[in-house]
């Protein structure tokens, strides 16, 4: 059962994320876009972040979250997105669709443990 659901279509940026939360003591999850990222939240309940890129092929992570607010009703868990996007439309997209913050890439690890663990409830 995973705590973070990491979503990214670069397999490094997944290994970078995944591989840093869990060395601090994360349970994660990785999916390649937000299609595998819808799905793999419905099958683990126990996922109570997502940290997630914007461009994916299939699905972005915005329609993703957007998703996981409509089409599953999933409001408790809490979504992050880890992006190279800082364009004030996308932030205001995500402010509407329920998103609980945004972070520029690159992602600096030490800089987010405090905030996920308060997320996670740890």
């Amino acid at each position: 059962m995973a705590q973070i659901l990491v979503v990214d279509d670069s397999s490094t940026m997944r290994e970078i994320v995944s591989g840093y939360l869990t060395h601090n003591g994360f349970e994660v999850a990785v999916a390649n876009d937000g299609r595998d990222g819808l799905k793999l939240l419905q099958e683990d309940a126990g996922i109570k972040l997502v940290v997630s890129d914007i461009n994916m092929p299939n699905m972005d992570g915005l329609t993703m979250a957007e998703k996981i607010r409509t089409e599953l009703g999933n409001t408790a868990v809490r979504i992050v997105m880890l992006t190279t996007e800082d364009n004030a439309g996308m932030r205001a997209r995500g402010k509407e669709i329920g998103i609980t913050g945004w972070i520029v890439k690159p992602f600096r690890g030490e800089a987010v443990l405090g905030p996920f663990r308060k997320l996670c409830g740890m």
